[in-house]
């Protein structure tokens, strides 16, 4: 499924105590943050970007970080080093967008973004190891202790946002140089709530937007006018931002337990079609912050209430669709009880891998094609869970004394199932697996998934998520005994075709290696002549390539291509490549 030799591939970074597969019921609490806030006096100010009288003013506030709660003992040791670092060369450094509104709901944030006033060759002569990424805003990327902090500056996004704007806006003008930059650069975030910035220093939380409101409130909008976030891109031309608000909005919503405003909902509706024109990296990495961070059974619920869970995840909406889920339906399935209980053992600092809920998704659907037998699924799972031990899986799963949920129909009555015939049902559960796997990576049947439901929209989109991950065979082997307790699974995870091709190609280049010179995934370093140093220099060419730090105990376990490739996209993920 997603681990190797049975062992979830995640499991670092899981405390699994129960299996997730367990089928209980869970009630999802809304947290709703209530801050109490106390403006410094005479420190509103408000007037009109195009200066016309008859506009309401929009008040600002700048807000005592001690009663919001957030104390700088919150901020990870590494950010502090980047804030201190900025902050002796003089220069104004903040923390700005969701870590403001994660340390004001008691969250621990994913990561922290600063902003400063250095410009960005300021900051690489601060910093001994960072580079300039050239997106559509230019940040630095700070590395320190293994880790990457992200620094934008308050001047790169000036250009951008100096301009006439199609719908009203209206800009604090009246207040000094240093807030106009800050209100410009809070302006081109996506929320409202994520619209915050936190000076450390002077200990104030600058709201320009209406963030701290929104909070309290439990809301979700958008900070201009949803049909200019959505469609006007905040007057740039490249259509992507909006289709990634539309997901955004979902996410956000789902992890903190918020509401969406109505007029933002209405265009997340109307436009939900616009995610076809994302790419596939930016598509799974939305996917996999909805699922892999402990808010899946709230994200899968919004994604069906919108719309978009039929473009996504075809195969899932055709699910909801042919039991009858409502799309505001309170009450549960299988589906969501299976991420119910996975968002239990996970956290926004502790995710799991993604072929974990991939995984997940193809077990559902296996039972959902065809239900089976309450202890042949409970064995499979705990099989999976405890690392192959079939004779340990059964023997716990004969003893669950607790009832399963009848009202699922993908369980079918318990039959009395002898040793035999459960371990071949077990064996052909993983079979099915494999094979509906094969059909959520095949485009033909993805677009299919919908076809009986012809008001659905079209969604081929199986070249674009899942099978952009990591391919994930099952399969199983018998040795001498077809007993349960010499049968065992063998569940292998290889890695991104691209990955392993950038592998083979820096040995090559690192040994000089003839172009004809075959490099399998399972060849050896030393096969090819390398030798310790060899290695050492493979790995620091594979850290620079990639943009991550291979720790010394790691590093002696790159023996082989697919060795390395494999703990790459295990990096990549553990640092947050898909950030908010």
């Amino acid at each position: 499924m997603a681990v190797a030799g049975l062992k979830f591939v995640c499991k670092p970074n899981l405390h699994l105590p129960p299996t997730p597969f367990q089928c209980l019921r869970k009630v999802v609490p809304r947290f709703v943050a209530t801050v109490q806030t106390k403006p410094f006096a005479n420190q509103q100010c408000s007037t009109s970007f195009n200066e016309e009288e008859d506009k309401k003013p929009s008040a600002w506030k700048r807000l005592n970080s001690k009663e919001l709660g957030i104390r700088n003992s919150m901020i990870g040791m590494t950010t502090k080093k980047v804030l201190n670092g900025l902050k002796k060369r003089g220069y104004d450094v903040y923390l700005v967008g969701s870590c403001v509104r994660d340390l004001i709901l008691k969250r621990t944030p994913k990561d922290f973004d600063i902003i400063t006033s250095a410009e960005l060759e300021e900051v690489m002569r601060t910093f001994s190891w960072c580079e300039i990424i050239d997106k559509r805003f230019p940040v630095c990327h700070v590395h320190m202790d293994g880790t990457i902090v992200e620094v934008s500056t308050l001047d790169s996004t000036r250009s951008n946002v100096d301009m006439e704007f199609s719908h009203d806006i209206e800009a604090p003008t009246g207040c000094n140089k240093k807030d106009h930059l800050r209100w410009m650069n809070c302006l081109k975030r996506d929320f409202t709530i994520n619209g915050l910035m936190f000076d450390p220093y002077a200990r104030i939380v600058y709201d320009y937007m209406g963030g701290i409101e929104d909070i309290r409130t439990a809301k979700v909008q958008t900070i201009i006018p949803a049909a200019t976030s959505f469609q006007e891109d905040h007057g740039l031309s490249d259509s992507i931002f909006p289709a990634a608000h539309i997901l955004r909005a979902i996410r956000i919503a789902a992890c903190l337990g918020f509401s969406i405003s109505k007029e933002t909902s209405q265009f997340v509706k109307s436009q939900s079609s616009s995610v076809l024109r994302l790419d596939k990296v930016r598509i799974l990495m939305e996917m996999n912050n909805m699922l892999a961070y402990g808010s899946g059974e709230a994200s899968l619920r919004l994604l069906w209430k919108y719309g978009l869970l039929d473009i996504l995840l075809p195969f899932q909406a055709a699910y909801f669709v042919r039991h009858g889920f409502p799309r505001r339906d309170k009450r549960t399935n299988m589906l969501l009880s299976f991420f119910s209980n996975l968002d239990k053992l996970l956290a926004p600092d502790r995710p799991c891998h993604s072929s974990l809920w991939v995984g997940i998704l193809a077990l559902h659907k296996t039972l959902s094609d065809r239900p089976r037998d309450p202890l042949v699924v409970a064995s499979f799972s705990l099989a999976v869970h405890n690392g192959g031990n079939l004779l340990e899986a059964v023997n716990i799963a004969r003893m669950i004394n607790k009832p399963y949920d009848v009202t699922f129909p993908e369980l079918l009555d318990p039959s009395g199932l002898d040793a035999e015939s459960l371990e071949a049902e077990i064996l052909d559960l993983a079979e099915s697996i494999r094979g509906t796997l094969l059909q959520m990576t095949n485009e033909y049947f993805v677009s299919q998934a919908m076809a009986d439901y012809p008001e659905a929209p079209h969604s081929d989109l199986a070249s674009y998520g899942i099978s952009s991950l990591r391919t994930i065979s099952i399969g199983w082997t018998k040795r001498s005994s077809p007993s349960l307790r010499t049968t065992g699974f063998r569940i292998s995870c290889a890695a991104q075709p691209e990955t392993l091709e950038k592998v083979v190609e820096i040995v090559k280049k690192q040994l000089a290696l003839p172009a004809e010179t075959e490099v399998t995934p399972e060849t050896k370093f030393t096969a090819l002549g390398a030798d310790s140093l060899d290695t050492v220099e493979i790995v620091m060419n594979l850290e620079e390539e990639f943009g991550i730090n291979v720790e010394d105990e790691n590093s002696e376990n790159i023996t082989t291509v697919q060795e390395a490739a494999e703990l790459i996209e295990k990096l990549i993920q553990k640092n947050g490549e898909a950030k908010k």
